[in-house]
């Protein structure tokens, strides 16, 4: 059996928002994530971009491996996550909404999230240039489903050429904003010329696994180390996905 390949999905590392804060979980305060990274690397594992990812997804190298991302861009994770992540050795992606670059996240407004800054250029060099990978989450963070296709082909394939010439770094890893895609717009990134994208469809992935519809794990910063660290090392992400994909599927009963 193919070794899991855990990818981890993270958005801000900040301070805990208020109780009650919407999507409060998506929040991981700048100590778990530095407990996290520093017992995954005295387990032995090397946390790593998508890019740098890519020769174990594809079978080409084993190893004790697992993926770091972050969507949307948020400078707190410059300031938060980057000093770990150098302190430990690792590479993580940062999924970059293209317009919004030194803007904040004005998409969560009407779910009552609250507006905090996203790196500018200039921060998104910096993050780079500290060896850290730069992708794509689209022009405007929109609903691909609910995009005619010429304006989903827009959004996948215009992020990433605006990225690229705003940072002069190549731009091969994507992310499906709210999770939402289907066939066509998992091959749309393909014809953009990213080399993987991630979902939110739980699981680990695995080498020969689709490198446009890979799996991750949502790291709930209001759980503990002890769960963290279950995902990542015990197959309970792989039977929740299971279950999920069989709840799905079952037919409904009607009394």
């Amino acid at each position: 059996m193919t070794r899991a390949i855990p990818i981890l999905m993270y958005h801000q590392i900040d301070a805990m928002p208020p109780a009650g804060t919407p999507f409060r979980h998506l929040t991981v305060t700048p100590a778990a994530f530095a407990a996290q990274m520093r017992w995954m690397h005295r387990l032995g594992y090397r946390g790593l971009s998508m890019r740098d990812l890519q020769p174990y997804l594809s079978g080409e190298r084993r190893g004790q491996v697992f993926g770091i991302t972050f969507d949307d861009g948020y400078l707190n994770v410059l300031r938060h996550a980057l000093p770990v992540l150098r302190d430990v050795g690792f590479s993580a992606t940062n999924y970059v909404v293209a317009n919004r670059v030194g803007g904040t996240n004005d998409w969560d407004a009407a779910h009552g999230i609250r507006q905090v800054p996203l790196m500018s250029a200039d921060e998104l060099r910096q993050w780079a240039e500290a060896g850290q990978e730069i992708g794509s989450h689209t022009t405007d963070h929109v609903d691909l489903t609910r995009q005619e296709p010429e304006q989903a082909r827009a959004q996948i394939a215009g992020s990433r050429q605006r990225l690229q010439a705003l940072t002069g770094q190549p731009v091969d890893a994507f992310c499906f904003p709210y999770g939402r895609y289907d066939e066509r717009h998992a091959e749309l990134a393909r014809e953009a010329g990213y080399r993987t994208a991630t979902t939110i469809q739980r699981g680990r992935a695995r080498a020969g696994d689709d490198a446009w519809q890979l799996p991750r794990i949502t790291v709930d910063g209001t759980a503990g180390l002890a769960a963290f660290l279950a995902q990542l090392l015990t197959p309970y992400e792989d039977w929740r996905a299971g279950w999920q994909r069989f709840k799905r599927a079952r037919p409904h009963r009607h009394g």
